[in-house]
């Protein structure tokens, strides 16, 4: 290419392959305009660059790239966007970018860059967008200039950042001061000596980790793997555009608090099927709810719990900010199709049914995923929103608890005894009919009120009545209609679907070589009546642990097909 006065280049969105020459940059100094991302390109960036002094726009978005960046880039002193997300550069974020006076928008995002944050771009004052989310950033966040804005920066998936603006979320910074370098020496000669000591008590540790890895086993689709971050597709603003043919109506799959779900197809990752979720940023706490996802999903894994493809925090095509998530799509959509099919008008949907095992199989599943959030992760993760349109579907009916928009981490128990009882700065809103009563009275999020929300989804999954049925009003809820009905009357109220089960031998159940008959049914449904009704107890303190919900619903699994044939082992 020999376009000497060459001044607009853009092969975006092809599969161009090969490197950046100094040559190229030499020969093209004209160029203001230069977008070749989503494309393969690969080595680094030449320290050339800089001599492109007429540069507006430079975008190498989604390629290969690697290296440093170059700290030539300063000398573009008009360059207003910036835009070299989803690459592998590495090194330190050059500090003379602070030169970029007209710079505008400096998207750094998914990269592998380590260091501190330049204190320097604090001073650019027309910088309106700045992400460096996704790299291994460290140290202090500045908190003026473009930093006094968490609307206007994504800084998430950079776990050591501490600092910053409170919206952010980041841990306080540690900080020796001069007086206390001193006593720091002191400090580690003790421990040294300390260190003799307590390898007496070696052999209490050993018996601790034994016992811990041991009771992690218990919970089913645990893993402990680390971070995922670095395990998440690259996936673009425009791939998710083709993906889900713009957005389109035909491709929406549901709506929730914040945004909309489509369906999409990733033609670059194998045609692969995923949903993908849009933030509508107009509602206020949209953007809070994309960080609390990001933040919970990425660290997280449970065969009950959906997982994360990828993330986009971006511009739109109208120059609009643009976030959204990427799940894999579950292809038996969510439990409320299942449970409440007449309501759709799709008449493949309507003629959907569930019998007793699978519904008992659903509540199993959903239960391991509350338990592993409460107890088996590194801080205890209240999902705030449990409800059935949050509970999706794979092909075999596994269940997966999904949307953690509204969920909320919680320190260790014995880190926060000093505030049980307060109320939450920040507001949890939940879904009518699930949430528990205490937060209407301004408590603070906590794992007693996902189990409110799980006894709440289990009734109406065995009455097939929502908690905002018309019927309920005044004082007659979901929970006092079926603990009104449940000795003598719970006939009456359970979803005519499940009692057939077992009145009609030509619809019988088979597992195995094991036949469920009409014998054990409606014992255990009573039993998972009574686990329902302790989990939506009034009160907190009265509701049971998810621990004790998931031993309880497998023995009810087990006398249901047949393994135990003792039914006092259904007490509740």
């Amino acid at each position: 290419m020999r376009c000497q006065n060459l001044q607009y280049l853009d092969i975006s969105h092809n599969n161009f392959t090969g490197i950046i020459s100094p040559q190229f940059l030499q020969t093209h100094s004209s160029l203001m305009y230069i977008k070749i991302g989503e494309n393969s390109f690969s080595g680094s960036l030449p320290p050339e660059v800089g001599k492109l002094i007429h540069l507006v726009d430079f975008n190498v978005s989604h390629n290969q790239f690697a290296g440093d960046i170059p700290i030539s880039l300063a000398d573009c002193s008009i360059l207003a966007n910036l835009s070299m997300q989803a690459n592998f550069f590495q090194g330190t974020i050059p500090p003379n970018l602070a030169s970029l006076k007209s710079i505008q928008q400096i998207d750094l995002s998914s990269n592998n860059l380590t260091g501190s944050i330049p204190k320097e771009l604090e001073k650019l004052q027309y910088l309106r967008y700045l992400n460096l989310s996704y790299n291994d950033i460290e140290g202090e966040v500045p908190n003026t200039g473009i930093f006094s804005n968490a609307s206007q920066m994504s800084l998430i998936g950079n776990n050591k950042l501490c600092g910053g603006i409170p919206e952010l979320e980041f841990p306080p910074c540690s900080v020796i001061k001069g007086k206390n370098r001193g006593k720091l020496k002191v400090i580690i000669l003790l421990s040294i000596v300390l260190s003799a000591t307590l390898m007496v008590l070696g052999t209490v540790l050993l018996y601790l980790l034994v016992y811990r890895k041991r009771e992690r086993r218990l919970v089913a689709g645990f893993s402990s793997m680390p971070t995922r971050v670095n395990k998440l597709l690259r996936i673009s603003y425009h791939e998710l555009h083709r993906a889900t043919s713009g957005f389109s109506p035909e491709n929406l799959i549901g709506s929730g608090h914040f945004g909309a779900v489509y369906k999409g197809t990733l033609e670059k990752h194998g045609n692969k099927l995923v949903a993908v979720k849009v933030l509508d940023l107009q509602k206020n706490g949209a953007s809070k709810s994309f960080k609390a996802e990001s933040k919970t999903l990425r660290n997280i894994r449970h065969r009950n719990l959906v997982s994360i493809v990828s993330y986009c925090s971006s511009i739109d095509s109208k120059g609009d900010e643009f976030k959204a998530l990427v799940y894999g799509f579950l292809e038996n959509g969510n439990l409320d199709l299942w449970l409440h099919p007449a309501e759709t008008a799709d008449q493949a949907t309507s003629l959907r049914s569930l019998n007793l095992l699978q519904k008992l199989n659903i509540a199993i599943d959903v239960a391991s995923a509350l338990q592993y959030l409460h107890d088996h992760c590194e801080a205890e993760i209240v999902h705030c929103d449990l409800k059935p349109s949050n509970i999706l579907l794979d092909n075999d009916l596994v269940a997966h608890v999904g949307d953690f928009g509204l969920a909320r981490l919680l320190p260790k128990p014995n880190d926060r005894s000093s505030e049980q009882g307060t109320s939450s700065s920040i507001a949890v809103k939940g879904s009518i009919g699930y949430a528990a009563p205490e937060y209407g009275l301004g408590h603070a999020a906590s794992t007693p009120g996902d189990v409110y929300s799980y006894g709440i989804l289990l009734l109406e999954m065995i009455t097939k009545r929502r908690p905002t049925d018309d019927m309920f009003m005044d004082e007659l809820d979901i929970h006092n209609y079926v603990n009104r009905a449940l000795h003598e009357q719970v006939s009456e109220i359970v979803d005519p679907l499940l009692l057939s089960e077992g009145r009609d031998e030509n619809s019988r159940i088979t597992h195995g070589e094991e036949t469920i008959n009409g014998g054990r049914e409606i014992d255990c449904i009573i039993s998972l009546l009574k686990i329902g009704l302790m989990c939506s107890a009034k009160l907190p303190n009265d509701r049971m642990h998810m621990n004790e919900v998931v031993r309880k619903l497998h023995l009810i699994k087990d006398v249901l097909l047949g393994v135990r044939v003792h039914q006092e082992n259904l007490q509740v």
